[in-house]
């Protein structure tokens, strides 16, 4: 009977799963909207700016606004909505702006790979590794987390060297997939507001146009005709309100994503050095 001899194994990796929480995903857009609603009741229907003042809490019908500020107004209840979405593109960009700052860590990512392979050349992984301290960051993280693979691989014994880089492979990939959902987080709201805040817009401004054109047919004559260009320039405010905010979350949505595919490539380069390196290094 042939010997049977015994193959050793490869680690389980190290990286430990990251716990974020994701209440701001369901909090801010119902705050976002009663912040919309109280903005456009108690600010822009503000019955001093009004020269005939309605009755009723939610949505009373004042008349004959002061100034431009209030003729907002009398857009109808979908501007408390589009208010609240532009809101939720306001809270959003900052929350998504300090987490992608934070994940761009310290300094230039192609500085800081072009360090690491220095200290890799050099077969001084404890310098590398200090470096992804300095760094810190998702790439850092990375890195860090390879390194220390890399750096378990060196003196483990009975392992082919493919083996080994296909430990550090696997172990750079677990990292990268708890790093890249906590960057892509939440640009699912900057990406609905986009095409979504257009469409409510329009929304609004087909029902202020309806409202304009039956009080033309109920009412006729020249005086009327006063009455719908006046309800039409209110209708349009939705309309800009709409477009404002869903421009607005474009830009900032291509801008995060900018953000993120620079650091994507850094993870991935960083794979590669990790990998080519200790290839080439411990055959």
């Amino acid at each position: 009977m042939a010997e049977i001899k015994p193959t050793a194994s490869v680690k389980a990796t190290s990286v430990q799963a990251k716990k974020s929480s994701n209440a701001i995903s369901w909090i801010a857009p119902v705050f976002c909207i009663i912040a919309g609603y109280s903005i456009w009741r108690f600010i822009l229907g503000d019955p001093k700016g009004f020269e005939v003042k309605g009755e009723g809490f939610f949505w009373p019908e004042h008349a004959k606004p002061k100034d431009a500020l209030h003729r907002i107004y009398e857009g109808g209840i979908i501007v408390p909505l589009l208010i609240g979405m532009l809101l939720m593109v306001i809270t959003f960009s900052i929350e998504r702006y300090l987490t992608i700052r934070k994940a761009l860590g310290g300094g230039s990512i192609s500085d800081f790979i072009r360090k690491v392979q220095y200290h890799l050349a050099n077969r001084n992984v404890d310098a590398a590794l200090s470096e992804c301290d300095k760094q810190r960051g998702s790439v850092g993280n990375v890195m860090k987390a390879g390194l220390r693979r890399y750096k378990e691989m060196i003196n483990e014994q009975g392992v082919s060297t493919d083996q080994k880089v296909i430990s550090i492979q696997k172990e750079v990939e677990e990292a990268t997939a708890l790093e890249l959902p906590m960057l892509q987080k939440n640009l699912v709201f900057l990406s609905t507001i986009t095409s979504v805040g257009t469409l409510i817009a329009l929304l609004g401004t087909v029902m202020g146009m309806i409202k304009s054109f039956s009080a033309l047919g109920a009412e006729g004559g020249a005086g009327a005709a006063g009455a719908l260009a006046i309800g039409i320039s209110e209708a349009l405010y939705n309309t800009a309100l709409g477009i404002g905010t869903s421009a607005l979350a474009l830009i900032m949505y291509n801008v995060f994503t900018t953000k993120i595919d620079s650091i994507t490539y850094g993870i991935d380069e960083s794979g590669f050095t990790l990998t080519q390196s200790f290839a080439s290094l411990y055959k």
